[in-house]
């Protein structure tokens, strides 16, 4: 007997890579659904390559009862105003909003990192999807922590326009086309022209000058990894359609040298090590998309500080940063807790 499955926002890029990795998965599921706003309501939605098409149904009038979990891709508003509705009934929610990271009685979990804290589920019935850079850090940080005890963080991300949703995507490729045409190029979804052009700021500015996106990392990465460890970022927004890239720089309490450190991810869960000194000898976003890995590169040590290293990271922001942990921690909850399928 397998699981009924609810996918809210399911016609979004994030609601649709979770029906693609469902599928893919072949997650034991009896029944899906794929929920979304009114003006989606009616609309046929295929379930990843299987060719089976599943009506859209309208969040608003939708009865979670039965069902057993619900994977929120829909955004932070139709978290608040759907989420503990979905709990109540029974139907345990996996949300990849910001909305509950950050509360201390829903677990944020990464599965390769911190999957026993899923077990703290039951407080509300929520658990909580991370933001799609720190994702895919923590991924990187996890096996190295546990050898060597991070003390300090530095990172400075790459994220393409899809973590901005299809509207950043359409931005990016009409700017890019009026630009060859000689069209007029206003900004609309971001604050500067995204084409040909890099820009330090994701989501909103807060009093001490960092953004909101910079922050998320910082207090993300303590609630999933060590809150003991001190995390600085700068996050940039890049005209790159799909992948975020990080470089990463980490100061260790413990001696650890580049070679112990490949060796290490060499054998992690959820990282492919491609580290080749020579031309092309790493992955670039371009070579993530569509793949489930966290992608390392460049790793060498820091000569600047005791006990440092940098690396290179890259992942498929939409599957590892966001769809693709979702179904992981549906696995998971099935796994450790409602043990449904065989």
């Amino acid at each position: 007997m397998g699981y009924r499955v609810v996918v809210v926002g399911a016609t979004g890029n994030v609601g649709r890579e979770v029906l693609n990795i469902l599928a893919e998965r072949e997650f034991p599921a009896d029944e899906i659904a794929a929920v979304a706003s009114p003006r989606s309501t009616g609309d046929e939605i295929e379930y990843g390559e299987t060719g089976r098409m599943l009506r859209v149904k309208n969040i608003e009038h939708f009865d979670f009862a039965g069902w057993d979990m619900a994977i929120f891709a829909a955004g932070s508003e139709a978290s608040k105003q759907h989420a503990p509705r979905a709990a109540a009934a029974g139907c345990t929610v996996i949300d990849n909003s910001s909305l509950y990271r950050m509360d201390p009685d829903v677990p944020l979990i990464v599965p390769e990192v911190n999957g026993h804290a899923i077990d703290g589920y039951t407080k509300k019935n929520i658990i909580a999807n991370p933001n799609c850079s720190t994702a895919q850090m923590v991924v990187a940080l996890k096996p190295l922590h546990d050898y060597a005890k991070i003390k300090r963080v530095v990172v400075s991300t790459y994220q393409s326009v899809s973590g901005a949703g299809k509207a950043g995507m359409d931005e990016l490729f009409e700017q890019s086309r009026n630009i060859f045409v000689g069209d007029a190029n206003e900004p609309r979804k971001f604050t500067k022209q995204i084409a040909f052009n890099v820009i330090p700021h994701i989501d909103t500015f807060l009093d001490d000058g960092s953004t909101k996106e910079e922050w998320k990392m910082v207090v993300e990465t303590k609630k999933i990894l060590d809150p003991k460890i001190k995390v600085t970022a700068t996050c940039v927004r890049v005209p790159v359609f799909v992948g975020h890239s990080e470089a990463i720089n980490i100061e260790f309490e413990n001696e650890i040298s580049a070679k112990k450190a490949q060796s290490i991810l060499r054998e992690s869960p959820g990282v492919m090590l491609v580290d080749k000194r020579e031309d092309g000898g790493y992955v670039t976003p371009v070579e993530c998309v569509g793949e489930y890995a966290t992608y390392i590169s460049r790793v060498r040590e820091d000569p600047t500080v005791e006990n440092g290293l940098s690396l290179w990271c890259v992942s498929d922001n939409l599957r590892k940063g966001a769809a693709l942990n979702a179904v992981q921690i549906a696995e998971l909850l099935g796994r450790r807790h409602l043990k449904k399928a065989a």
